[in-house]
């Protein structure tokens, strides 16, 4: 069953990060420094390998989730959501605010991004505790 919650988890959190960043598009293309095509969309987005890789990293996210969660006895989906969330922004957050300050991009870029992950983590946390 602790499989089938992190292949779920993962799902769910690369399903919102579809969403998230389509509402988000234009801005953290602006941010990121993406270069756009004639048609307003990134000009790398008919490759895969982002989509891959985005979704095996989600993965190992929820499989370390997964793996604390049992040592911590996170069990319920309130505590779930709680961690999750507190993963996100208090461990992955700050990571991509230090990366973004070194590689002198825009802050905005580290504040979407930084809420994708902490969302993203609630999502897994959430989804984590009701298996």
């Amino acid at each position: 069953m602790a499989i089938l919650s992190i292949i779920v988890a993962t799902i769910a959190a690369f399903a919102f990060g579809a969403a998230y960043y389509m509402a988000l598009a234009k801005p953290w293309m602006a941010a990121a420094g993406i270069k756009v095509g004639d048609d307003g969309k990134p000009a790398n987005g008919a490759s895969p390998t982002p989509y891959i890789v985005s979704f095996i990293c989600i993965l190992l996210v929820a499989g370390m989730m997964r793996h604390v969660f049992a040592l911590s006895g996170i069990d319920t989906a309130g505590k779930g959501l709680q961690a999750g969330f507190g993963i996100g922004i208090f461990f992955i957050t700050p990571w991509i605010f230090i990366n973004t300050g070194y590689s002198d991009r825009p802050w905005k870029l580290a504040v979407i991004d930084g809420g994708y992950a902490t969302a993203s983590a609630a999502i897994i946390g959430l989804v984590l505790t009701l298996f």
